[in-house]
C-alpha cells in the first residue's frame, strides 16, 4: 500500500513538472515568429493610395480601428475617430475577453518601425514580443501580397495624428496561455494577375477577412463550413444579427447575379445614400455597407466569381431575431 501510494506521489510530481515546464515553455518562449524585419517603407504616391483604398474598402483597418455609431444603419465610424481605436469586442460575441482596437494613427504608432508594424500585420506580434488576439485577423493577412501591407503601413503614416484612451484588454484563462500559441511566420504570396479573376477574387476575399463573419463561429472557434454564414452577432439592444450564405447554394447566393451582387454594394455609394438613424425594433446590421461600397467595380465582380466557384452548401440562415 505505501508502496502504491509513493508511485501515486511520483506521478503527480511528475505531470506537474510536464506542466510547469509546458506552461514555461508557451510563456517565455512563445510566440516564436523571428525578430521584426528591417523594412523600410518608401511612402510614394502610388503605395499611399492603394493603402488607403486597402485600409478603406478591401481590408477595413479604418472601420474596426475607430468608434462605430450602433444607433445609424450599418453602424458607421463616428466622424473624426477614424484610427483612433476603440471599437470594443467582448464576450457577448463569444469572445474569451475583452478587446479593444488600438489607435493606428501616427499618435498610436509613430515608435513603430515599419518592419515591427509588418510583423504585427502579417502574423499577430507586437513591437513588445506579446501576441494579440486575432481579432485583426492577422492569420488571413499573413497569406498577402507583402506589397499590399507596406502600401497600409504606408497609409497609416500620413493619417493626422489623434490621442485616444484605449483600455488594457482582458484575457480569459486559459486564453492567455492558448494565445502565445497562435501566431506562425507568415506564408506571404504575389498577389495573382486580374486576369486571373477567381483566384483574384479569392485573394480579395482572404484580404478582406470575409469568412471571418461568414463562417459560423462558437464558444471561440469557427464551427461551420467556411464562408456558409451563420455566425451570431448581438447588438446592445439585444437583437440577434446572422451573416449570410455567401457559397452559391440556393439558401446562399443562389442564382443571383453577378449585376445584382454589384449592385448589393454599389447602392450604400454615400454619394446617394445616407444611412439613417436607427429605432428600437429597426433593421441593423454590422456590414459596413457604406465603405465596401467604395470597391471597385471589377474587384467586386472578382469577389462574385471567386463566391459563385466554392461548393454550395446548404444552409438557410434567419438573418435577425429582433429584441422584445
Amino acid at each position: 500500500m505505501k508502496k502504491l501510494f509513493r508511485v501515486l506521489v511520483y506521478l503527480i510530481v511528475l505531470v506537474i513538472l510536464v506542466v510547469g515546464a509546458g506552461l514555461a515553455y508557451i510563456t517565455f518562449a512563445l510566440p516564436n515568429v523571428g525578430e521584426a524585419e528591417e523594412i523600410i517603407v518608401e511612402g510614394t504616391e502610388e503605395q499611399i493610395a492603394r493603402g488607403e483604398y486597402l485600409a478603406n474598402h478591401v481590408m477595413l483597418c479604418m472601420d474596426c480601428h475607430a468608434e462605430r455609431d450602433y444607433s445609424i444603419f450599418t453602424a458607421p465610424p463616428i466622424p473624426g475617430s477614424k484610427g483612433m481605436g476603440g471599437d470594443r469586442f467582448d464576450r457577448s460575441m463569444g469572445l474569451p475577453g475583452v478587446f479593444v482596437s488600438p489607435n493606428i494613427t501616427p499618435e498610436g504608432i509613430s515608435d513603430w518601425t515599419d518592419g515591427e508594424l509588418f510583423r504585427l500585420i502579417t502574423t499577430g506580434v507586437r513591437k513588445d514580443g506579446e501576441p494579440i488576439f486575432p481579432v485583426m485577423p492577422y492569420q488571413k493577412y499573413r497569406e498577402l501580397d507583402p506589397e499590399d501591407i507596406k502600401a497600409v503601413i504606408a497609409y497609416l503614416r500620413t493619417l493626422e495624428p489623434k490621442k485616444s484612451e484605449i483600455p488594457e484588454r482582458e484575457l480569459d484563462f486559459p486564453m492567455n496561455f492558448i494565445l502565445r500559441t497562435i501566431p506562425v511566420k507568415a506564408e506571404l504570396k504575389p498577389m495573382p494577375p486580374k486576369t486571373d479573376t477567381i483566384k483574384y477574387g479569392g485573394y480579395l476575399v482572404t484580404a478582406g477577412a470575409c469568412g471571418e463573419c461568414h463562417t459560423k463561429f462558437e464558444n471561440g472557434a469557427f464551427t461551420g463550413p467556411y464562408l456558409a454564414g451563420g455566425r451570431e452577432f448581438q447588438f446592445p439592444d439585444g437583437s440577434i444579427l446572422r451573416s449570410p450564405n455567401l457559397t452559391p447554394h440556393e439558401t446562399g447566393l443562389g442564382n443571383k447575379k453577378k449585376s445584382e451582387f454589384v449592385a448589393l454594394f454599389k447602392n450604400y455609394d454615400p454619394a446617394h445614400f445616407k444611412p439613417g438613424a436607427i429605432k428600437q425594433g429597426d433593421f441593423q446590421t454590422i456590414m459596413p455597407w457604406t465603405m465596401y461600397a467604395g470597391m471597385d467595380t471589377t474587384d467586386l465582380e472578382a469577389i462574385y466569381a471567386f463566391l459563385t466557384s466554392l461548393e454550395p452548401v446548404e444552409n438557410k440562415v434567419e438573418k435577425i431575431t429582433l429584441a422584445e
